[in-house]
């Protein structure tokens, strides 16, 4: 069966900026699962998996217009301390916030005695992305997943 539209996939992937080493796998882990459509991976990605069956493997290269966009001068915020419940924050560390809009990732920039500026920016945006992608099964998804806008069961969501 080709990726299409409304396919639920699972895939293993590996991800390293253009020319540098892997950032992140799944290989270790298993299959990442999506709804084929409804933007549970970034764009680029969903492009090149259109049309491929379980069992290919590929490689593709992302530009940040179809990845995590362009990084973004004045994404910076001063944040009181308080709401960091690590207390060993160190510029360059990755945390991840509850916010009025859902949890937001973040990128420390600097630690004071009662604030932390923080960069909003995603980590990747503004980098070229290698994949190394292998399909490894394709189904139809289900009117529920399709209504949901996400997998469920096997690899996506238990509810």
């Amino acid at each position: 069966m080709k990726i299409e539209e409304n396919s639920v996939v699972r895939f293993h992937y590996s991800v390293s900026e253009s020319g540098q080493p892997s950032l992140e796998t799944s290989r270790d882990r298993d299959p990442m699962a999506v709804l084929i459509g409804h933007q549970n991976i970034i764009p680029g990605l969903e492009k090149a998996m259109i049309g491929r069956d379980a069992g290919e493997t590929f490689q593709v290269t992302i530009t940040p217009d179809q990845a995590y966009g362009e990084r973004r001068d004045g994404m910076t915020q001063r944040v009181p301390r308080k709401h960091f419940k690590n207390a060993k924050l160190v510029p360059g560390m990755q945390v991840v916030l509850p916010t009025g809009m859902g949890p937001r990732a973040m990128t420390v920039l600097k630690v004071g005695m009662s604030v932390v500026d923080v960069d909003l920016n995603h980590p990747m945006a503004g980098k070229t992305l290698d994949f190394d992608v292998e399909i490894i099964d394709v189904r139809d998804a289900s009117d529920e997943e399709k209504a949901h806008g996400h997998v469920h069961g096997d690899g996506g969501v238990q509810h």
